[in-house]
């Protein structure tokens, strides 16, 4: 867990925790304004790519989305960065830089975790010098016309997109194990088009 104490002891202020014993997962509403919402879809549509996976388990479709790496130095994102970091009581020197996604009609993230298998091949690769994913959090940036919503299978929640709606979860056990207890899909969009932002936390800083 990174953060001090204190940060840990004042985060998720005004956020709804999950009634779950399995997992740490925390909703905050309006956490981003809607002017906020446009100006970070404005970025993604200009950037966007087809979304890669670690892993997609010998399924072509298996994540179908388009992505975008977002600047940290732009003015926008690095307001929202640190203001996600002082939610989650977070160091943001522990984060990756934020993300954008964009699913049209049909696109789809089938069940995934966001930690990296331990026993995996791309274990190594990923995590040898900033440690293992620690927290998610995604923001909706709309609400799409159908679908879309964002289901965790073993507490069986699903979420459901809005406009500048904050999600939030540990991917870890209290003794740092990753938690198989995360699984998750962003579930097909039936009509119109969503984005979210993603924001990943790591055990260590990144390197300078």
């Amino acid at each position: 867990m990174n953060g001090t104490a204190m940060e840990r002891s004042a985060a998720f202020a005004g956020a709804q925790r999950l009634p779950s014993s399995k997992l740490e997962l925390f909703i905050r509403r309006d956490f981003l304004t809607p002017d906020e919402c446009a100006g970070l879809i404005d970025a993604i549509d200009a950037g966007r790519r087809p979304s890669l996976i670690a892993d997609d388990q010998g399924d072509a479709l298996f994540r179908t989305s388009e992505t975008c790496d977002l600047d940290p130095a732009a003015p926008l994102i690095a307001t929202i960065d640190a203001r996600i970091a002082a939610f989650a009581g977070l160091d943001p020197l522990h984060g990756e830089p934020m993300q954008g996604q964009r699913y049209a009609v049909g696109q789809e993230f089938k069940l995934h975790t966001d930690y990296f298998e331990p026993t995996g091949l791309d274990y190594a690769r990923f995590c040898a010098e900033t440690g293992q994913r620690t927290w998610t959090v995604m923001i909706y940036l709309n609400q799409p016309d159908a679908g879309g919503a964002t289901r965790f299978k073993v507490p069986d929640k699903i979420v459901q997109p809005e406009t500048g709606k904050l999600l939030c979860w540990n991917n870890l056990l209290p003794d740092g194990r990753p938690n198989p207890a995360t699984l998750h899909q962003g579930m097909k969009v039936r009509r119109g088009v969503k984005y979210i932002v993603t924001k990943w936390y790591r055990e260590r800083p990144r390197p300078k």
